[in-house]
């Protein structure tokens, strides 16, 4: 490994440990009970690092929503699946791989903290955007001698975009961990996820 990959490991791990302190400063103060100060404090890092990875503590927080994953996990599977496997396909098992229980639970958090503090909320839908990115860039590399751009951009955009709603409450769907009796009649995340695909793969 070249000292680049070792320093963006490094920038992407500093990242982390940065976000994830203001997720927990989030979920135990309040979005109003802690500063930057305290952020970097916990994560062990100083305020000029911290500014150059965040803009706010909002961006911090919003960020530690995002699944933190490595995707060669993702690929050893993909591997294993037929050379004519589709991209829909392939985003199926992304979707089913990277937004397991604690990354749903974590977004949905955002956006539930979103509702009492609306400074957080244009961050909540760039927590979306991002993951959305990290897809559209995989879905390139990967079908790139097949597939136009533009597919791959609008089926991660198709995908991603049916997130927003099951996280803000507008959709009844139960997360994975969460009861049934919570919210009786509510749809679970595997069959709305799988109603979703079906739809895609029909071309609606």
């Amino acid at each position: 490994m070249n000292k680049s990959n070792l320093r963006e490991i490094k920038k992407e791990a500093t990242a982390h440990a940065l976000a994830e302190a203001a997720f927990q400063l989030a979920l135990e103060r309040g979005m109003d009970g802690f500063v930057v100060e305290d952020i970097v404090q916990r994560a062990g890092y100083s305020r000029r690092t911290f500014a150059n990875h965040f803009s706010c503590k909002e961006e911090a927080v919003a960020t530690a929503s995002v699944p933190y994953h490595d995707v060669d996990e993702f690929f050893e599977v993909l591997h294993r699946m037929p050379d004519t496997t589709s991209p829909i396909d392939a985003m199926y098992q992304f979707v089913k791989m990277q937004l397991a229980e604690e990354s749903l639970r974590r977004m949905k958090q955002l956006f539930t903290m979103s509702k009492s503090y609306p400074n957080l909320k244009p961050y909540t839908l760039s927590a979306i955007h991002h993951l959305q990115g990290e897809v559209q860039q995989l879905l390139t590399e990967l079908y790139r001698e097949t597939h136009p751009q533009d597919y791959t951009y609008l089926l991660a955009g198709s995908v991603c975009s049916t997130l927003v709603p099951l996280l803000d409450g507008t959709f009844r769907v139960t997360l994975p961990g969460e009861s049934p009796d919570e919210d009786p009649g509510a749809a679970t995340f595997e069959s709305y996820f799988e109603s979703v695909f079906v739809r895609l793969r029909k071309g609606f």
